[in-house]
């Protein structure tokens, strides 16, 4: 889980439109927090606390007064979590036949699902997809809704359909703002 969490620290690190101009205007040279500030016009608090947390997920950081890119600390970053990933699809040995069965029809050799099950003419195979992805959200942790998402597009591209499915069944549940997401015990 930690490596996930890393892995979501640096996605988030990277999706603020102000912290990616950080590191793009880092790319070109080193710099200073005013250096920094003035070319972005942001104010010195709010430049601050980008760099901040920028450090914090490796991305960048200060030497000298300067801060600069931390190529290295990407490149470990980048080996760390893309190694090994998307490994081929092996049901679990204690999972019933039929279950098996049903996964191999439906999902790729690295674990993505291929084709959704019917919802009404193969109810049965689609709850053992769906089960198949509940896996993956941990009982009492509460999501926001882009980490439902990104969760889901393992599995899929149609992250809305899946998130919709597993709400409609009760393996998932929602605020009705859809602001918190989890997992009913």
């Amino acid at each position: 889980m930690e490596d996930n969490n890393e892995m979501l620290d640096f996605v988030r690190a990277l999706a603020h439109a102000d912290r990616l101009k950080i590191v793009g205007m880092l790319a070109q040279k080193p710099a200073h927090l005013a250096e920094i500030t003035e070319g972005l016009s942001l104010p010195i608090r709010e430049m601050f606390n980008h760099l901040a947390f920028l450090e914090y997920v490796g991305v960048v950081h200060k030497k000298d007064d300067m801060y600069e890119l931390d190529t290295d600390g990407l490149e470990r970053l980048a080996r760390r979590q893309f190694k090994g990933t998307r490994p081929a699809y092996a049901p679990e040995p204690d999972l019933e036949k039929n279950r098996q069965k049903v996964l191999a029809t439906f999902l790729n050799a690295d674990g993505t699902i291929r084709q959704v099950p019917n919802s009404r003419t193969q109810a049965a195979k689609f709850h053992v997809v769906l089960e198949y992805i509940l896996a993956a959200f941990e009982p009492g942790v509460v999501y926001t809704e882009k980490e439902v998402n990104s969760i889901l597009l393992r599995f899929n591209e149609d992250v809305s359909g899946l998130r919709r499915d597993l709400i409609d069944v009760g393996m998932l549940a929602r605020e009705r703002d859809g602001s918190k997401y989890w997992r009913p015990e």
